[in-house]
């Protein structure tokens, strides 16, 4: 797709001349630190997107668990436990060379989404690992979150996708199931490997 450069937005000046300012409220909604509202989203949110950047890039991560699997531990600070994955540990290298990730965290039925955005550290203390053991295995390393921003996120994007509503969901049978997709991308990737 070519795309004519006149109508690209290049600088910061562009962008803000093509859309209106923000309200005031929405600008000060947003807090430095996890107060009363703050914990009781966290607790109650079963799923959080986590995302990072790195060298390589950005990287959307999917964190779930039971609610408030992301304990709050104080005021700044949040504790993600990493439990046993595909070890592809995309968004832990990118931790190791840019601290700066930022979390969305949805609750099932909730019309609004919350944000908090921070600075992270990897601890693998093993008496922190045993505090959030599952299974009786403690998880393989604690991300620590330094919190700089906090503001619930208005749910415009959930109400258009009417996303809780059962009734919208896709038809299982128009999903193609994760093994066919990793099958066909394991082979694509293959493919491509033995053309260099």
């Amino acid at each position: 797709m070519n795309l004519d450069s006149h109508y690209l937005l290049t600088d910061a000046a562009q962008l803000r001349e093509h859309y209106a300012q923000p309200n005031k409220a929405v600008v000060q909604k947003q807090i430095d630190c996890l107060d009363m509202y703050a914990r009781r989203l966290i607790a109650l949110s079963p799923f959080m997107i986590f995302g990072t950047l790195g060298a390589a890039g950005i990287d959307c991560s999917p964190k779930g668990g039971e609610p408030g699997f992301v304990h709050v531990e104080d005021d700044k600070t949040l504790l993600l436990p990493d439990r046993s994955g595909n070890n592809r540990l995309d968004g832990l290298g990118n931790i190791l060379q840019n601290p700066f990730v930022g979390m969305l965290f949805l609750i099932p039925g909730w019309k609004e989404a919350f944000r908090v955005n921070g600075r992270a550290q990897i601890s693998v203390d093993p008496a922190l690992c045993r505090r959030f053991a599952q299974d009786d295995r403690p998880a393989k390393s604690i991300i620590v979150i330094r919190v700089d921003e906090v503001f619930i996120h208005c749910g415009r994007a959930i109400g258009f996708a009417d996303l809780w509503n059962g009734e919208k969901h896709a038809d299982s049978a128009l999903i193609p199931g994760a093994l066919e997709i990793f099958k066909a991308h394991v082979a694509l990737s293959a493919a491509a490997a033995e053309k260099v």
